[in-house]
């Protein structure tokens, strides 16, 4: 009970610093961010700390698969932390964030060709942005995406190179995948597979749904401005991190469904061999 209590803790203070990140490397956040950001993290940490407290799981997936939490939640610290820096380089300029912005731009102009997912992002930027903020932009979602598609060669790497899950034993579909209902509406392993092709199909589309969601719902609500460090920080890390993490869960969902058809197979072919005998 008390290695539980430490391993809840110890996440729920993570999450509350990976909230509270940009607040903390940006120096000149107002003080009504930083109000929202403490009570944000709070909100945050508490719930990470009764869901992994509590025995049985209630939305947090895959809680006895690592390193599927571990790794989602530092590509997304990564991805934060370092457009925080990038951001505190306009302000205190200092050889990490020249560097981290020199990289930045590099990925940025790379895949900065026509269609892509960072050429689609500047539709959310007002036609009078200036180019210092388009740059900024460009920079961030260059940054972002190249610390997804790194988070998804090493969870690639995992899958197919480790044999992920499998390597950790018995994988439990119920705890693992609690919003997953296995007993509703015929065959798991279909409903596996369709779900898994299902949400890498969602990953690939999203960075160019996110930019033109937000574009249409800037015409009822009020726009997002960009021009914001930490506005900018949280929108380009979720425009790059909600495609990665729904195309990991596709790719766990099928690997799952893998195993499934393996045991099965495996199964039927023990029982045939001991008909036969």
């Amino acid at each position: 009970m008390i290695g539980k209590f430490v391993s809840a803790l110890t996440r729920a203070i993570l999450m509350a610093l990976l909230i509270a990140t940009p607040a903390l490397i940006l120096p000149h956040a107002t003080t009504d961010a930083i109000h929202i950001v403490v009570l944000l993290s709070l909100f945050a940490g508490i719930l990470v700390f009764f869901e992994y407290l509590s025995s049985y799981p209630s939305i947090v997936e895959f809680r006895y698969a690592p390193p599927f939490n571990r790794l989602r939640f530092l590509a997304l610290f990564l991805c934060v932390l370092s457009l925080s820096i990038i951001a505190r380089g306009q302000y205190e300029p200092s050889a990490l964030t020249s560097f981290l912005r020199s990289l930045g731009m590099v990925v940025g102009d790379w895949i900065n060709f026509p269609f892509s997912p960072v050429r689609f992002i500047a539709i959310i930027l007002p036609d009078n942005a200036s180019c210092e903020l388009v740059l900024s932009v460009r920079t961030a979602a260059g940054m972002a995406y190249f610390i997804s598609l790194l988070t998804l060669t090493v969870f690639f790497f995992y899958v197919r190179i480790l044999g992920w899950p499998a390597r950790n034993g018995a994988f439990n579909v119920w705890v693992n995948l609690p919003l997953f209902d296995p007993t509703a509406g015929g065959d798991v392993l279909p409903r596996l597979q369709r779900d898994g092709r299902l949400n890498i199909v969602l990953g690939f589309l999203m960075p160019f749904l996110i930019p033109a969601i937000v574009q249409m719902m800037s015409d009822v609500i009020n726009p997002i401005y960009l021009d914001d460090s930490i506005t900018l920080i949280w929108t380009i890390s979720a425009w790059a991190f909600i495609p990665a993490n729904l195309i990991m869960r596709g790719m766990t969902m099928i690997r799952v469904a893998q195993m499934i058809d393996e045991n099965r197979r495996r199964a039927y072919a023990t029982a045939l061999f001991l008909q036969t005998v």
